[in-house]
């Protein structure tokens, strides 16, 4: 037998240290809101297991006063047909009364599906919400395809549950009990012997289940990785492509599809051979029930007679039946609790956090330069903040001045990343970030947006520690061109509009024009109401960028971050936009990376970082003057151009 890898162990010791009894709870606690249905539901599905085992019970009365006397004859002094038609009347009787149960259990299904569907969705909304609340870090160490698996895998499993598993297990658990008693009324001696069969079904049944059950968490788990993995190979195809890497691809992809495979062959193995087991076990307890009734029935004992017979056979044939739905439904349990976990696992990560609260209101300046909160939008902002100690509120005039003091900062502990930097950029400022690769200059920029919180030092906005600013309204005062563009599934207007919501057509327009993305849009097939899917892939990489520019531009921050923005634009674009560029930044503090150290020239501060530690600073011409690490970056760049 193949040994289990090491990760799979893990994964199951993992969920064990979990409380099963308490993922349930959870489960159940979003029944809550429905309790009034779901109660009235448990009502139609104890009438329509009443009404079953009613009409099972009915057919000992129908035997012993209707068939029997018919087949023997004591009907002839009172008419052949009259007994039938009584007997006609009685099975007439029985067929509504199991009519009648099965229009509740339709009932009870109906409302089952109506609440388990909007528990569902509100599950989806409450794990949707509760991700955009997550910090950026959370994202760095789950894979995309594993957060999709929660909204699909996991979430189906959990509909399994509620929709079919726990009432299939509640009706079939009622049924039995009720099956119990009505064995008990017709023959307690026959129930002891069936009870004895059903203890030898219920070992099996947990022997092969506790094998079972492991394997499908295991399973559950190794989909999600299976489905991370897929969809970060889908993302670099084209890296892969080009490097050749198939093979190697296919070997990585091989060892988790292996993983999973041998998950999910242990697992329904197990579940494969206990309905045979559990088919096999009921055909003998049927005839050793049927060996002793007959027995008891022809020596009159116990008053044991046809009628009860054939009654007690059915209820006995009938009773391994919800046993054994309760068996195949426990490993179904198992996955939607696999699942369920790793739900509640999102759920109960701890949010950004954010403390700030120092909000970016809409102003005006009245005559004697102070800024007055007003509701309406007058294209000028203001910081509103509250002072506890004195319990007053001031306004400050939002400018776009940003300070860094002292600031030391690593994504994980024992690596620090930035080391004492301190910069200051005033309003209107242009200022460039250039480095080697990994030399922390977008990681200043994530620090200035609060993606990350700082290891130690302090940034200021217009003289505001940023910790005190409410993160929403201090992203919201900036813009972000990324280097790696993302468009949403939309109009080329709609992503646009990304940047303000509230857009007009024509300042969405304007904003384009600013990017000089205007004129090839206008070329689009449907122009600024063309479709874009697949994030853009119908467009260049240079026109994406351009449609992120626009959508920066839109937004009309103070504070402009341009993250490689130009990276994908070639030289002949790059031309054509730096006029329109140029008037996005004119008033605006904006902090630049780039390679491309051209485009920096005319910046009013150059910050050159190695290692995460500013080593220069100064405009093009002093730093080319110095003849240091800028100039050798500089004129390196000169001779490959």
């Amino acid at each position: 037998m193949a040994k289990e890898p090491k990760h799979a162990v893990q994964m199951q010791k993992k969920f064990r240290a979990a409380s099963p009894v308490k993922t349930f709870k959870r489960i159940l606690s979003y029944l809550r809101p429905y309790r009034g249905r779901m109660i009235f539901a448990i009502i139609c599905m104890l009438a329509n297991v009443v009404a079953n085992i009613a009409g099972t019970y009915m057919l000992s009365i129908a035997i012993n006063n209707y068939i029997l006397p018919l087949a023997v004859g004591e009907y002839v002094s009172l008419g052949v047909l009259n007994g039938i038609n009584a007997l006609g009347g009685f099975v007439g009787i029985m067929a509504a009364i199991y009519v009648t149960g099965a229009f509740l259990h339709y009932i009870m299904n109906y409302i089952i599906v109506s609440a388990t569907t909007k528990i569902l969705e509100d599950i989806r909304n409450e794990m949707f919400e509760k991700m955009e609340k997550l910090p950026i870090k959370y994202f760095d160490t789950h894979t995309h395809g594993d957060l999709m698996s929660l909204y699909t895998n996991d979430t189906d499993t959990l509909r399994e549950l509620l929709s079919s598993g726990l009432p299939n297990i509640l009706t079939n658990a009622c049924t039995v009990i009720g099956m119990f008693i009505a064995m008990l009324i017709l023959s307690p001696l026959l129930t002891l012997v069936s009870v004895g069969m059903l203890v030898i079904m219920l070992l099996v049944t947990r022997l092969i289940a506790s094998k079972s059950g492991k394997h499908f968490v295991l399973q559950q788990r190794e989909i999600g990785s299976l489905n991370g993995y897929i969809e970060e190979h889908m993302d670099g195809l084209k890296v892969v492509k080009v490097f050749c890497h198939e093979p190697e691809e296919k070997a990585d992809f091989d060892k988790h599809n292996r993983t999973l495979r041998q998950a999910s062959k242990k697992a329904h193995t197990y579940a494969n051979v206990l309905m045979p087991i559990m088919g096999n076990l009921s055909y003998i307890s049927y005839a050793v029930t049927a060996i002793v009734g007959t027995i008891l029935t022809i020596n009159g004992f116990g008053g044991m007679n046809w009628g009860k017979l054939v009654s007690f056979m059915q209820f006995s044939r009938q009773f391994s039946n919800p046993l054994a739905q309760i068996a195949q439904q426990i490993n179904g349990i198992l996955v939607a609790l696999a699942g369920a976990e790793r739900i509640f696992e999102l759920l109960d990560q701890e949010p950004e956090k954010d403390e700030g609260y120092v909000k970016l209101v809409n102003a005006y300046e009245d005559e004697n330069g102070n800024m007055i909160e007003c509701e309406e939008y007058t294209g000028m902002w203001a910081w509103k903040h509250y002072h506890k100690a004195t319990d007053t509120t001031t306004f400050v005039k939002w400018r776009g001045e940003v300070e860094f003091e002292n600031v030391s900062f690593g994504y994980v502990p024992e690596k620090t990343v930035l080391k004492n930097i301190t910069l200051e950029a005033l309003p209107g400022q242009k200022v460039a970030l250039v480095g080697s690769t990994g030399a922390g200059k977008t990681t200043i920029t994530n620090l200035i947006n609060r993606f990350y919180d700082l290891t130690d030092g302090k940034i200021r906005y217009d003289d505001i520690n940023i910790t005190k600013i409410n993160k929403e309204d201090l992203r919201h005062s900036m813009a972000m061109v990324l280097q790696d563009t993302h468009l949403f599934t939309g109009t080329v207007r709609d992503n646009i509009r990304f940047g303000k919501l509230d857009a007009t057509d024509e300042e969405v327009e304007n904003a384009a024009k600013l990017a000089n993305a205007d004129a090839f849009i206008r070329h689009l097939p449907e122009g600024y109401d063309t479709m874009l899917t697949g994030d853009g892939t119908n467009l260049s990489q240079g026109q994406r960028q351009l449609l992120a520019i626009a959508r920066a531009a839109i937004a009309n921050p103070p504070v402009l971050i341009l993250d490689e923005a130009t990276s994908s634009i070639d030289t002949r674009t790059e031309k054509l936009i730096e006029q329109g560029m140029d008037e996005l930044m004119k008033g605006r503090t904006v902090f630049v990376i780039a390679h491309r150290l051209s485009t920096v020239r005319n910046a009013d501060m150059i910050l050159v970082l190695e290692h995460g530690e500013i080593i220069e600073r100064g405009n093009h011409d002093e730093l080319i003057a110095a003849r240091g690490k800028y100039y050798q970056l500089y004129t390196g760049a000169f001779e490959l151009e």
